[in-house]
C-alpha cells in the first residue's frame, strides 16, 4: 500500500513536491489544497485540487500532509492547525523560533495522536545534521556555515521593494578566502563581511536615479550594510534571460583536533550545489514525510525534527535491504 500524500500550497515548493512524490515508487498524490480558487489552479499530474477548507474532510484519505507555505505568515497557523487532523511536515525556517513552533505544534499533535517533523529542508534541516554529527565527532573544534553561491529571494524581495526598481536578483556568495582559510584548519575568526559577498543584478525603471538606487541596496541595514555588495544594472530581457533560476547551495565544515596534545587536525566538509533550491527543499520533505508515515504506524505521536529520525526511516528499502545494499 502506498503513502498518501496530501499538498498544502502551490508555489515553487509545492510544485516541487508534486514532482518529488511523483519519482517516489512507494507513494502516491491524493490532493493538493490551496486557498486560491481551485479552478485556476493547473498541476502537472492532474492531482484533484480543493480549497483548502475542504481538507478537515480528507482526514481519512491523507497519511500525510506536506505543508508548502511560507514561514513568515503560513507555517506558524497552518503547521499546528493542521496537526489537530494530519501527519503533517514543514519547513519552517525562521532559526530563532524554531523552538517556539515545535512547542506548539507538539502540543497539538499529540492532543490527535499525530506525528509532525518541522523544520526540514536544508538548512534547517541536512546542514543542522551535519553540525550536530560534526560536534559529536570532533567535540574540540569548530562550526562554519557558508550559504551560496545563490539566489537570496527575501533580499531579492528588499531590493525590489526601493523606489524606482523594476525588478532584481541578489546572489549570495562564500568569499573565497574564507574557504581556503577554513578548508586548512587554520580555525580562523571570522566577521559577517569577512564570510559572503553579496552580488545584484537590478533592473531600474526608466529614467530612475540609479545612484540612489545602489546606495539604498548597499547601505540597506541588516540585508546589504555588513557586507561588500556589488550592484550591476542590466536589462529585464538579460535578467529573464540569464538570472531566471533560484539556483542555491552551500558549505557546512568542522574543523577540530586529536589526541592528547590536539596534534592532529581534521576538517568535516558537506556541501550542496542546487540547481533549484524549492525542488531541493522539497525532496528533503519528501523523504521525512516517509518517515513520519512509518512513526505514525508505528504508534508514536508529537513533534519531531531531523534530530530525532534515523537515517533508516527516510528511505524506501527495508532495514535489512540497506544493511545489504548501502552498510
Amino acid at each position: 500500500m502506498k503513502i498518501r500524500i496530501g499538498i498544502v500550497g502551490y508555489g515553487n515548493l509545492g510544485r516541487g513536491v508534486e514532482a518529488a512524490v511523483s519519482s517516489s515508487k512507494d507513494m502516491e498524490l491524493v490532493a493538493l489544497f490551496t486557498r486560491r480558487d481551485p479552478a485556476t489552479i493547473k498541476t502537472r499530474t492532474d492531482i484533484p485540487v480543493y480549497h483548502i477548507d475542504k481538507a478537515i474532510e480528507m482526514q481519512d484519505k491523507i497519511d500525510v500532509m506536506i505543508l508548502c507555505g511560507g514561514s513568515a505568515n503560513d507555517l506558524p497557523v497552518q503547521t499546528p492547525e493542521m496537526a489537530k487532523y494530519f501527519n503533517v511536515i514543514d519547513s519552517f525556517d525562521t532559526h530563532a523560533k524554531i523552538p517556539e513552533h515545535f512547542a506548539k505544534v507538539d502540543k497539538e499533535s499529540k492532543a490527535s495522536g499525530k506525528v509532525s517533523v518541522i523544520s526540514v529542508g536544508w538548512d534547517p534541516g541536512m546542514f543542522s545534521l551535519n553540525r550536530l554529527y560534526g560536534q559529536a565527532i570532533l567535540p574540540n573544534g569548530n562550526d562554519y556555515t557558508f550559504w551560496g553561491k545563490g539566489v537570496s529571494q527575501g533580499h531579492s524581495d528588499a531590493i525590489r521593494r526601493i523606489d524606482g526598481v523594476k525588478d532584481a536578483k541578489q546572489y549570495t556568495i562564500p568569499v573565497p578566502a574564507a574557504l581556503e582559510s577554513v578548508r586548512n584548519g587554520e580555525n580562523p575568526t571570522l566577521t559577517t563581511r569577512q564570510k559572503h559577498l553579496r552580488e545584484c543584478f537590478v533592473v531600474a525603471e526608466d529614467g530612475a536615479d540609479k545612484a540612489a538606487i545602489e546606495k539604498a541596496i548597499v547601505t540597506m541595514p541588516n540585508y546589504f550594510a555588513d557586507y561588500d555588495t556589488t550592484v550591476h544594472f542590466i536589462s529585464q530581457e538579460e535578467l529573464d534571460r540569464n538570472h531566471c533560476g533560484i539556483p542555491h547551495g552551500g558549505i557546512v565544515f568542522r574543523t577540530g583536533t586529536t589526541g592528547f596534545d590536539n596534534e592532529n587536525k581534521h576538517v568535516i566538509e558537506y556541501k550542496l550545489t542546487l540547481d533549484s533550491n524549492p525542488e531541493f527543499t522539497s525532496s528533503v520533505l519528501v523523504a521525512y514525510a516517509r518517515a513520519a508515515y512509518r512513526f505514525s504506524k508505528e504508534g508514536q505521536s508529537g513533534c519531531k525534527t531531523v534530530f530525532d529520525i534515523a537515517p533508516a526511516y527516510l528511505h524506501p528499502e527495508t532495514p535489512e535491504e540497506l544493511r545489504k545494499n548501502l552498510l
